[in-house]
């Protein structure tokens, strides 16, 4: 298949990614992210797919996002190039960014941590979430590779 038809979940990269999401996520909470039965195609699209919201980000000095499933590419409204290119602090207003990098350090030092609080979109759109869980992303090697967060509610503030 052509790279450039392929929905995000059929990309090797992708894929591999799903499985280090998958297994760090079951490493820290000890629960199942997602049913991991089947292929790790299966899993990615499982994923891709799921009724939750799934992002992570990398490990860069300003982290970039390297994932987000389709139920978050619809809430932060951008398509997955567009996404992909997106700092994580974009994910949040300016005056919350000391709140979200307290979550994220103490994520950093715990392994996994739980959370609510306000996101905003690409297109200015406020939405307050709940029963957040972020978590650290190890790789094969358990090394750490970035973080990821999962979240089912989020209603629109305004």
């Amino acid at each position: 298949m052509n790279r450039d038809k392929q929905l995000p979940w059929q990309q090797e990269t992708v894929i591999r990614h799903s499985q280090r999401l998958i297994q760090s996520f079951h490493n820290w909470t000890g629960r199942c992210l997602l049913d991991a039965s089947g292929s790790p195609e299966e899993i990615a699209k499982g994923l891709f797919e799921a009724p939750f919201v799934l992002v992570s980000h990398g490990v860069q000095s300003d982290p970039i996002f390297n994932y987000g499933n389709r139920k978050a590419l619809q809430l932060w409204e951008l398509s997955w190039e567009e996404f992909m290119q997106t700092p994580s602090r974009k994910a949040v207003q300016e005056v919350l960014q000391e709140e979200r990098n307290k979550l994220l350090a103490e994520t950093l030092s715990k392994g996994f941590s739980s959370y609510s609080g306000v996101r905003i979109s690409s297109t200015g759109k406020r939405f307050f979430l709940e029963n957040g869980i972020v978590w650290n992303v190890l790789d094969k090697q358990q090394q750490y590779y970035g973080q990821a967060a999962t979240f089912s509610s989020a209603r629109l503030i305004s």
